[in-house]
């Protein structure tokens, strides 16, 4: 549950970044309801310990048994009564606590949707083709490389057999990045070249769960919408968007030692989106999937150090695209823009020369502690006390969107595609598909 004694704190703050978000909700009514769960809980435990006192009573010899035989006949009238008036309170707090979004950072530009989202920066020169480029799906399609006809008769629209030498770009850009982030002297050169003062502590890779439980995507601030999910009711589990959903939640319900912190770990799993509220975007390639493989970064560190993580993740995500000669723009999302866990947030966005515009290809997430409050994931401090440690996730690469921008700005006027040269090495000695 979120902190609602740090937004009473903070109440003013809190409703700054309500109205900055563009969300309209009677805080007032959700604090009011807070208070009275806490004094139905007190009410509660009040009649329990008098309960307790009676048959302790009772198992002593006394005279006016039936008068304590009556006050105990009451008093669990009145804990049944108390208690499904609290259950329903607390039920109903829960719900309204759950749409609650995170704070905004100070920094946030203010908008009321991506309309208002800034750029920050624009790297790299879009390439002069001598020739009209092409859309990725339509160089997919002449070299056979994405087959979209044959998957639609096997599982329907926006679904892709990906082939050929495709399948060996998309593992060697897997490998390069793996060599990357778990290379402590290549992210000393990464901190080095943003200026960041942080860690230089290696990721952990990690397999991850394809599904979650309900209530981990409760925890995570991700089970809406609902109908972007795939749900498997028999079994109360969600096929997972992201890798974020399973690495974030990994330490659920545990205490940390901040001495292990920061925790970094960089998990590659499938994503499952139904894509319902996009009907008729990006129907074509690769771009817009039901499902799609991706490598996903997601960082535990203290409070002090929850930002510095986020500036290092979109550094990476800045070595990657400089290191593929794509050109890029940064992209500060504003406030009416983020989303309910984010407190801040940046995506990348990649030139692709056949639509003849910029495309998302990464984002990264600060959630400060507003996840792991809900997991109840936290770190002991150099003072033992406990403290809810900060999040981050960030994109280190989604298949499909980055292949089809290496496609799109690789592509040749004979219809192939080179090959970047930070890839070659991870390529069998294909340098051109």
């Amino acid at each position: 549950m979120f902190d609602l004694d740090y937004i009473v704190k903070n109440k003013s703050k809190y409703l700054d970044g309500l109205r900055l978000r563009g969300i309209k909700l009677d805080l007032d009514l959700i604090l009011d309801l807070n208070d009275k769960r806490i004094k139905l809980q007190q009410e509660y435990e009040e009649v329990q310990r008098r309960r307790n006192e009676v048959a302790e009573i009772m198992k002593g010899g006394i005279k006016d048994k039936e008068k304590y035989i009556k006050e105990g006949k009451g008093l669990k009238e009145k804990s049944l009564n108390v208690q499904d008036k609290l259950e329903s309170v607390t039920s109903e707090l829960k719900d309204k606590v759950y749409v609650l979004p995170n704070f905004v950072e100070d920094d946030v530009p203010h908008g009321k949707d991506e309309s208002d989202n800034v750029v920050v920066k624009k790297v790299g020169k879009i390439k002069n083709f001598d020739f009209k480029p092409l859309n990725h799906w339509e160089i997919g399609e002449r070299l056979n490389l994405i087959d979209p006809i044959r998957a639609a008769k096997v599982s329907g629209s926006r679904f892709v057999y990906l082939k050929g030498n495709l399948v060996i770009l998309q593992f060697a850009l897997l490998n390069f990045m793996m060599s990357i982030l778990t290379n402590e002297d290549k992210l000393k050169e990464i901190i080095a070249d943003a200026n960041i003062n942080t860690s230089s502590k290696p990721f952990i890779p990690v397999l991850p769960p394809v599904f979650v439980k309900s209530e981990v995507m409760y925890g995570m601030g991700r089970l809406e919408p609902k109908d972007e999910r795939y749900y498997v009711p028999s079994d109360d589990l969600y096929l997972v968007g992201s890798a974020e959903h399973s690495l974030g939640s990994m330490h659920k319900d545990e205490i940390l030692e901040s001495t292990d912190l920061p925790l970094r770990y960089v998990g590659y799993s499938t994503s499952f989106r139904r894509e319902a509220g996009s009907y008729g975007k990006d129907m074509k390639g690769i771009l817009r999937l039901h499902h799609f493989d991706k490598l996903e970064m997601e960082t535990f560190s203290d409070a002090k150090s929850g930002r510095s993580e986020q500036d290092l993740l979109i550094a990476i995500e800045e070595y990657l695209v400089k290191s593929l000669n794509l050109p890029y723009r940064v992209i500060s999302i504003c406030s009416g823009d983020l989303g309910i866990p984010d407190a801040r947030q940046f995506d990348i966005e990649v030139y692709f020369p056949g639509e003849e515009k910029y495309r998302e290809t990464h984002t990264s997430d600060y959630m400060s502690d507003y996840q792991s409050r809900r997991l109840k994931i936290r770190y002991r401090d150099h003072n033992g006390n406990l403290v809810y440690a900060h999040m981050n996730d960030a994109t280190s690469f989604a298949a499909g969107r980055l292949i089809a921008a290496i496609m799109e700005n690789y592509q040749t006027k004979d219809g192939r595609v080179e090959i970047p040269e930070v890839l070659r090495p991870y390529m069998y000695g294909i340098s051109l598909i």
